[in-house]
């Protein structure tokens, strides 16, 4: 006899393990509407109150991931990966990184997301590319990706609709911050991806949603042990966030730091260090290389040689952009009609930096959303930021804002040079990477 969705809340309400059959059971009531809007939201509710053993997190993601399509690459003769970020600000890695690992003999069909909060989503900046269609067909994707070795697209109808509906349920029950949902709902859409390997970016610090560096721990080891429960080989790094990652933040700004680093130009900044090392970590997890050194090589010489470039721009083509968008990114990339510096109030160093501050302050400007059906200007945003450790002078630019009009960037220079702390010595340096997690 099965059991009752009202039995499975009472259940999980009073901390009574859930076997995997009910779970599967209450999620496919989930997808097929069975199950109401209402115990959904009393389900999740008790899971956050009661959290869930490692066995029921893999169940509750298997069930997530098997409510639709898993797709079968096995015509592809490369190994398939992907990487995963928790989000954070001027985190553009995915769009630099999938094309240095299909250069590398991966093959990477990365399903990405919109921004959530006050963090950049990969798939508002790929619409900053005119043409370029985030939801292909199948059959489009497909052959992207077995053609070039990578595509970036959104989540379609298909893949994990149990996760589609549960997240919206949770996003207006205060249950989002459940590390056994949130690693459900990460875990779902990647394992419906046809995966053979996953490298997580677990964001930590001001400018991320695990703001604490316990927590930051606590979820990277509830996604690698979870992943690799569900049969997918997996891995994170914790990495910091108490800056924006890249020197831009929004949308056609960092598609113009994506092109500009892919042609080379962003060599010894953060960024790169972090792109390559989880590359590195990509290729050897695959099986592709043996050691991180010869791993980080391969994936530098990829860069380096142009390869990544050249597959970037196919990849742009074959998903509808324009054939030539890293000859002339400045003829497609629309740029905001005003852009204003944003200046140093004193002389110093920049010892810190409001990074969620920096977030919201692109919502502000128009290039994010306060609600659901919210329009993006992708013309916004920041750029030309510098990391923290620079010495400035009174009235030195530290970045540069793009407005849609002159009270904007006023407002938005002003907001900017606000966010950043200067003091008279220079701060103490930290870590890009702060920790790995394996099995």
């Amino acid at each position: 006899m099965k059991m009752l969705p009202q039995e499975t809340i009472r259940r999980k309400r009073n901390g009574e393990p859930l076997a995997p059959e009910d779970i599967a059971r209450f999620m496919a009531g989930v997808t097929d509407g069975s199950v109401s809007e209402g115990q959904v939201a009393a389900f999740a509710m008790a899971v956050w109150f009661n959290g869930m053993a490692r066995e029921e997190t893999v169940a509750l993601t298997l069930a997530m991931r098997d409510s639709g399509d898993v797709l079968d690459w096995s015509d592809i003769d490369r190994p398939i990966a992907d990487k995963h970020s928790t989000g954070g600000v001027g985190d553009n890695v995915s769009l630099m990184l999938a094309p240095i690992a299909a250069a590398c003999g991966l093959a990477v069909p990365m399903i990405s997301g919109r921004g959530l909060g006050h963090t950049g989503g990969t798939l508002d900046k790929l619409e900053s590319i005119p043409g370029y269609t985030i939801m292909p067909s199948a059959d489009l994707f497909r052959r992207t990706v077995k053609h070039f070795g990578c595509a970036i697209i959104g989540q379609t109808a298909d893949l994990a609709p149990a996760d589609k509906r549960v997240y919206a349920i949770r996003d207006v029950t205060a249950t989002v911050d459940s590390v056994p949902l949130i690693t459900a709902s990460i875990l779902s859409k990647k394992l419906a991806a046809g995966l053979q390997s996953l490298v997580l970016d677990v964001k930590v610090g001001n400018g991320a949603f695990m703001v604490d560096a316990t927590e930051a721990e606590t979820l990277a080891r509830s996604l690698v042990a979870v992943a690799n429960g569900a049969g997918v080989k997996t891995s994170a790094l914790i990495t910091d966030m108490n800056q924006p990652l890249a020197d831009a933040a929004g949308n056609a700004v960092e598609i113009a730091n994506c092109i500009a680093f892919l042609k080379g130009e962003k060599a010894g900044t953060r960024l790169e260090r972090i792109v390559l090392a989880f590359a590195a970590e990509m290729l050897v997890l695959s099986g592709l290389e043996a050691d991180m050194t010869a791993a980080e090589t391969k994936a530098a010489q990829a860069l380096a040689s142009g390869a990544a470039a050249e597959i970037f721009g196919r990849m742009v083509h074959a998903l509808g952009g324009p054939a030539d968008l890293l000859e002339k990114p400045q003829a497609y990339l629309s740029a905001a009609p005003v852009i204003r510096p944003a200046l140093a109030s004193e002389a110093g160093f920049l010892v810190s930096c409001d990074t969620r501050g920096v977030g919201m302050a692109v919502i502000e400007l128009g290039g994010g959303r306060s609600r659901p059906d919210d329009t993006i200007d992708h013309r916004v945003g920041f750029d030309r930021l510098l990391p923290l450790g620079t010495k400035v002078e009174k009235g030195d630019e530290i970045g540069r804002v793009h407005a849609v009009n002159e009270t904007d960037a006023a407002l938005g220079a002003e907001r900017l040079a606000g966010l950043y702390r200067i003091a008279p010595q220079a701060p103490a340096t930290s870590p890009d990477i702060l920790t790995r997690i394996s099995a």
